[in-house]
């Protein structure tokens, strides 16, 4: 009589995966952190790469205390993107109080911003939330800067000279949205390889910029009226008749 084979042996169940290690932090200290796990995946992937539940896993927290913190996945992402800009906007608002009409205040301003938006992504999020259809509140950034420097423009124009508010907030607009193809776009129009950019091409692009910057911050004076003509004297008529003496 033939035995029945004998059933293979059962595998071992895989023990279920530990629940990530709880880190004491304060409550600030939580919410930076957060922050900081969502910001390195935005700059990354986009907003679809910010999971919730991997952000709380990477930090050490419960998926409701991030909701706790911030209410939606929706306002993390906004608030990331708002402490960019607040940071930006802090270092633009110091160069404009100390000068920002003085030569050695421009050049080194647009350096530091050129790295935001380059090596520490900040053109990169602005282009994930365009294409995403998010609202932008780095575009509403915008608008403290154009503010600001329409009124240092306004303190240093010439006597009677009063400088159009739409001036200023192209200036402002203009240098963000150089900046920003610059740092997306600029080898690709240059013919260079993304993944090794020519700094020295970059280097003359910002020289450039910063120049015309310069240009555009002075208020000109209006020039002078031009002086109307004087009349003509009136020419005395002869009366008919008369004949000349």
């Amino acid at each position: 009589m033939t035995r029945a084979p004998k059933p293979p042996p059962k595998a071992a169940k895989t023990p279920p995966a530990a629940p990530p290690a709880r880190v004491r932090r304060s409550a600030e200290a939580s919410r930076t952190a957060m922050l900081d796990a969502a910001e390195r995946r935005l700059v990354a992937s986009g907003p679809a790469a910010i999971r919730l539940q991997e952000v709380a896993a990477e930090v050490g927290v419960s998926h409701p205390t991030i909701l706790h913190h911030f209410g939606s996945r929706e306002a993390l992402v906004q608030e990331v993107v708002r402490r960019r800009v607040d940071l930006m906007n802090a270092d633009v608002l110091a160069a404009v109080a100390s000068g920002m009409d003085k030569r050695e205040v421009v050049a080194p301003l647009l350096e530091r911003l050129f790295a935001m938006f380059g090596s520490n992504g900040h053109a990169r999020v602005v282009a994930f939330l365009a294409l995403d259809g998010a609202s932008n509140p780095s575009i509403d950034g915008l608008a403290p800067v154009a503010r600001a420097l329409h009124a240092r423009r306004a303190a240093l124009a010439p006597a009677g000279v009063k400088p159009a508010r739409e001036d200023s907030e192209f200036i402002v607009q203009l240098t963000a949205f150089a900046l920003f193809g610059e740092a997306i776009a600029g080898p690709l129009f240059r013919g260079e390889p993304p993944e090794r950019p020519d700094p020295k091409a970059r280097a003359r692009f910002l020289a450039g910029l910063t120049q015309l910057v310069e240009t555009l911050l002075p208020v000109a004076a209006s020039p002078p009226a031009a002086a109307s003509p004087p009349e003509p004297a009136p020419v005395a008529r002869r009366r008919r008749g008369s004949t000349a003496r």
